[in-house]
Formats: C-alpha cells, sequence, structure tokens
C-alpha cells in the first residue's frame, strides 16, 4: 500500500479544545482516533515519539486515503489554529545575504551612523562574505506566547509604528540533538512549516545602551509576533529545503520573494550550531531566517487593516489581518529608549 502525501495540523471545533490531526487534501483525521495514538492529545505529544510513530503514522495515511472512515472531518468545518506549541523557539537572525545587505544600508543606527548609503553598502558586502566564508548563525530565542494562528488577527502594539514581517521558513525538530554535526543533522528534523518572525523595529534597537546590541524581549517577543501555519508538512514530503519559494504579499502586493537557496547558513548548519549550545528537543521551531523585502527595506510597515499572505512552496499559505489592539484600563506603553546625550 504506498503511502500518500500529508501533511499534520491542529484544528478546534465549536469553540472546543485544539487537537492534533493527520490532513490529507480536505480531510482532518483526529489523531487521537487513529489506532496506536490514542494517547496522543498534542502535537508535541507526537513529536516526543516521532521515531516509533512515523511508521505508524504513514501506515495510518495510506488507510485513511483509501478509505477516509466515519471520523474524517471536513476541514472547511474546522478552525485551524497553530500546528504546534513548542517547548524553544530558536531564530536565526540575519541568515539570507540579500536581505542582511538590503538591512545594513537600510538602517542607521549602531554602527552605520554617519555612513553613506555606498558605505553601509561595501561594509555590508564584506560582512557576509566574511560570515559565509568563517561566520556562525546568529540565533535569539522567541516565547511561545507570541505564536499567532495561520489565520488570526494580528494586533498592531499601540506603542509602535514599525511594525515588520518576516516571513521565513520553519524546521520542526523530531528527536533531541546535542552536539550533532552538519552531516547528520537532517535526520533530527521531523518535517517544516511556514513562519512569521514579527518584529517591532522601533523597539528594537537600544541607542540607551548601544553596546549591548538588540533588545529581544522589546523588539521580538510580544503577543502574535510569530503566525504558524497553517500545516507541518514531514521532511519525507520536501524534496529540497534549500530550493523553496517564499512570497509575502501585503493587500496582494508581493514583498518578499525568495528561495530558500539564498541562506548564508542552511539549515543543517543552523541545527549543528544551535545544538552546540544548547538541546534541542522534539517539536522545537527553528526559524531560519528571512529574505529580503521587509517593510524596513521599503519604508512601509504593518498597520490596522492591513492583510499579510505568507506562502512557501508545498507547505500552504497563512493569511493574517492587522487590527489596531485593544488596551486595557492603566495598560502600560513602551517607554522610549533615551541614549546619554554627549558630555
Amino acid at each position: 500500500m504506498s503511502t500518500p502525501s500529508f501533511a499534520l495540523g491542529s484544528f478546534a471545533g465549536d469553540g472546543g479544545t485544539p487537537f492534533p490531526a493527520l490532513v490529507i487534501g480536505e480531510l482532518v483525521h483526529p489523531l487521537a482516533g487513529l489506532p496506536g495514538f490514542e494517547g496522543i492529545r498534542s502535537m508535541l505529544d507526537l513529536f516526543d515519539d516521532w521515531d516509533n510513530l512515523w511508521p505508524l503514522l504513514r501506515d495510518q495515511a495510506a488507510r485513511r486515503a483509501a478509505d477516509p472512515g466515519p471520523r474524517a472531518l471536513a476541514a472547511s468545518m474546522l478552525q485551524a489554529v497553530a500546528p504546534i506549541v513548542p517547548r524553544q523557539i530558536i531564530c536565526s537572525g540575519a541568515n539570507y545575504r540579500k536581505h542582511v545587505i538590503d538591512i545594513m544600508i537600510d538602517q542607521d543606527h549602531g554602527l552605520n551612523v554617519g555612513r553613506s548609503r555606498e558605505e553601509r553598502r561595501i561594509e555590508a558586502v564584506r560582512v557576509m562574505d566574511h560570515r559565509a566564508a568563517k561566520g556562525q548563525p546568529f540565533a535569539f530565542l522567541k516565547p511561545f506566547s507570541s505564536i499567532l494562528g495561520p489565520f488570526d488577527d494580528l494586533a498592531v502594539p499601540a506603542d509602535s509604528e514599525q511594525l515588520d514581517w518576516e516571513l521565513e521558513l520553519g524546521v520542526v525538530i523530531g528527536k533531541p540533538a546535542r552536539r550533532v554535526g552538519r552531516d547528520r543533522a537532517l535526520d533530527h528534523v521531523a518535517g517544516y512549516v511556514v513562519v512569521n518572525d514579527i518584529s517591532v523595529r522601533d523597539h528594537l534597537y537600544r541607542p540607551d545602551v548601544p553596546q549591548l546590541g538588540l533588545d529581544w524581549v522589546s523588539g521580538k517577543s510580544g503577543p502574535g509576533m510569530l503566525p504558524m501555519g497553517p500545516l507541518i508538512v514531514p521532511a519525507a514530503f520536501v524534496a529540497d529545503p534549500q530550493q523553496l519559494m517564499i512570497t509575502l504579499k501585503l493587500n496582494g502586493e508581493v514583498m518578499q520573494h525568495e528561495s530558500t537557496a539564498d541562506m548564508i547558513f542552511p539549515i543543517a548548519r543552523l541545527i549543528e550550531a544551535f545544538s552546540v549550545h544548547m538541546q534541542l528537543l522534539p517539536g522545537d521551531i527553528i526559524c531560519t531566517g528571512s529574505p529580503s523585502g521587509n517593510g524596513t527595506h521599503f519604508g512601509r510597515f504593518l498597520r490596522p487593516g492591513d492583510v499579510m499572505e505568507g506562502t512557501i512552496e508545498g507547505l500552504g499559505t497563512q493569511r493574517n489581518r492587522c487590527v489596531a489592539e485593544r488596551l486595557a484600563e492603566g495598560a502600560v506603553l513602551h517607554r522610549p529608549f533615551v541614549p546619554l546625550e554627549p558630555a
């Protein structure tokens, strides 16, 4: 019995508790209703035992494709939620060559102050050449409270004027990884998912303490700052994760359109580098960086009423509408970072 292509997702119906499911075409099969998966109540449960459950999953996919059975549900009748809530989210910063060069040219913070655009371009190319040849990936962590469903509204912070998009390929870890070499790194990957590393640019840089670099909590960690999904596609069905097109549309206009081939550090090198410094766990998400074409480059940031559509080839499309943040009475807003005046 041949195994059809399938995906994994999490869904909710009629305001109920979200459940993990096998997705074949437009039909959703709750995992808890499949033989061998009775104890699987979340996607994290599945990835915690991925090596053992993967063969069962393939078998059930083949059986359900041939005969969906009475428990199959129509995807159109359900709400797709973020497919997984991981223990850890590791983000690779500045990992697309053209994207980083654009950022270094466009931004006038930190070391760029006083430099012309041409001077910034020359320096950016020099830095990228060095990174590719001798550098190491740059990483930061993002809290799981920042996860947003693939079709949920994104609240634009009331105290920001520079909310930015960064569509990315997300890697789902399938088994623990510690000090894993790049030659074996992809053996630890269970699947891939669409993610959008939303950034609050005007809260990211710290002119009050420029020597400390970027502030990841204030610039990357708010609620909804990581739209995820709609589905996780098993690695077995992704022929080459380094040859996928990433496309983000803002109100129907293409803003990002680039291949994962432009990564400075491919997925295997990211896993190698990150596993040297931390324990990667089943279900962890690695956000692999974003290609060129973010709001900073265009001088156009997200505002209420905007609609983002993020697509990665073979992984599906997420759609998030931007709305104004609703503030509770007495809510505290961001206090601007104030640099020390020269003596």
